[in-house]
């Protein structure tokens, strides 16, 4: 699970939550700004796994299990950008874009308002991650009014993120 900086990250363990009880192992990755919309010790109570931010230092053992699949979510403008640009300047983006290239089932589901969703950059980054296999996957209301994130962020469907990565598994 990589939880992005947005409103819907403080949710996160919600899809954690449904993940768990239909079997999975989840493990929170955070990038460095979601961290401050997210309770770290909270998660890491839940999923018996370190909410990581950070690359590890080098030499040290790698704190959680490989990943078998992934949902990015909420997946902001900025990590929509960058990680259909091929930037992996955060471990976040690092592990993704890693895990296009590993072939793993990957699930996006931006949390946007409608004037970023109109640029052009974005659209051009949904179809290049869709070319790439990535499931890309808009809530209901997605995406939400500019200044109106907040309503949207309570409303946000988790349990479409999970469905397509189900989807993905078949």
């Amino acid at each position: 699970m990589i939880a992005c900086a947005a409103g819907p990250a403080a949710d996160v363990g919600s899809l954690v939550r449904q993940a768990q009880a239909e079997g999975w192992t989840v493990c929170v990755i955070a990038t460095p700004s979601a961290t401050a919309f997210i309770d770290l010790r909270a998660l890491e109570a839940l999923t018996g796994h370190p909410v990581r931010a950070e690359y590890r230092t080098p030499g040290t053992e790698v704190p959680i299990p490989p990943a078998t699949a992934m949902v990015v979510a909420p997946a902001t403008f900025n990590t929509i950008n960058k990680w259909a640009a091929g930037v992996s300047d955060t471990l976040a983006l690092g592990l993704i874009n890693e895990a296009i290239g590993l072939g793993l089932p990957l699930v996006a589901m931006p949390f946007v308002n409608d004037a970023l969703a109109a640029h052009p950059a974005f659209k051009r980054s949904i179809e290049q991650l869709r070319q790439a296999g990535v499931e890309v996957v808009f809530g209901p209301g997605e995406p939400h009014p500019a200044g109106a994130g907040g309503p949207f962020a309570r409303a946000f469907a988790w349990h479409l993120a999970l469905s397509a990565l189900r989807h993905r598994q078949d």
